[in-house]
């Protein structure tokens, strides 16, 4: 994906919430850009106890490009506990997993090579920089425990009128859909949507997200403050 708007440094305290719109989790934002180089992490500290934590560097030099990703998981919010690492440069992945609490933990390593458009925590940055009205397949590494590669189509699909505060703001509504196929006909239930509101402009930014954070969760979403 070419860089149209270059990363810089953040930091925000987003809310994850349920469908209800019962706040579950506080969020953390921090990302830090050096050069062509960005690092960022995003932390939801669950009020159950349960943890969050995606941790991404990239690279934005004329195209982004994941070099790490770091996932944890664990708490009674998720079925599964699961601490995951994948690095382009050794092209290696290590990860600890647990189906449940009364299963041992496993650790597995291996070989794993990224391919260019693999892009997990950076889809929401993707959709700012996103040619208008054009959808784009990218892929994401999803952890079974394992990492497998799931192809994604990142698709705008309408103009909504997002309520922030007391402020109404334009916004474009994209679908992130996985491309699942003959996969999906073994499903005995349908997977939601996963939503993404982005406000356009000189200066595009990301405003909501609706959806399961994990295979098979529940939909859950995610405000800026």
């Amino acid at each position: 994906m070419p860089v149209k708007y270059t990363e810089g440094v953040t930091r925000g305290f987003p809310v994850l919430r349920s469908a209800s719109g019962e706040k579950l989790a506080h969020g953390d934002l921090v990302q830090v850009a050096r050069g062509d180089r960005v690092e960022s992490r995003l932390t939801f500290r669950f009020l159950d106890g349960s943890r969050y934590e995606e941790e991404i560097v990239y690279s934005q030099r004329d195209v982004f490009r994941l070099v790490t990703y770091r996932l944890v998981q664990r708490g009674p919010s998720f079925p599964e506990t699961i601490e995951a690492r994948v690095d382009r440069e050794s092209r290696r992945y290590h990860v600890r997993y647990r189906g449940d609490e009364d299963s041992p933990e496993e650790t597995l390593d291996g070989e794993f090579e990224m391919p260019d458009d693999v892009y997990n925590g950076l889809l929401t940055t993707l959709l700012k920089n996103l040619p208008a009205g054009e959808p784009h397949l990218v892929q994401i590494m999803a952890f079974t425990p394992k990492p497998r590669l799931v192809k994604m189509l990142l698709q705008p699909v309408a103009e909504d009128q997002v309520h922030i505060g007391d402020v109404s703001v334009r916004a474009t509504r994209f679908l992130l859909k996985p491309q699942l196929g003959l996969f999906a006909s073994l499903l005995v239930i349908d997977l939601p949507d996963v939503k993404c509101w982005v406000v356009g402009g000189e200066a595009p930014g990301f405003l909501r997200f609706e959806g399961p954070l994990y295979f098979m969760g529940p939909v859950w979403r995610i405000d800026p403050n």
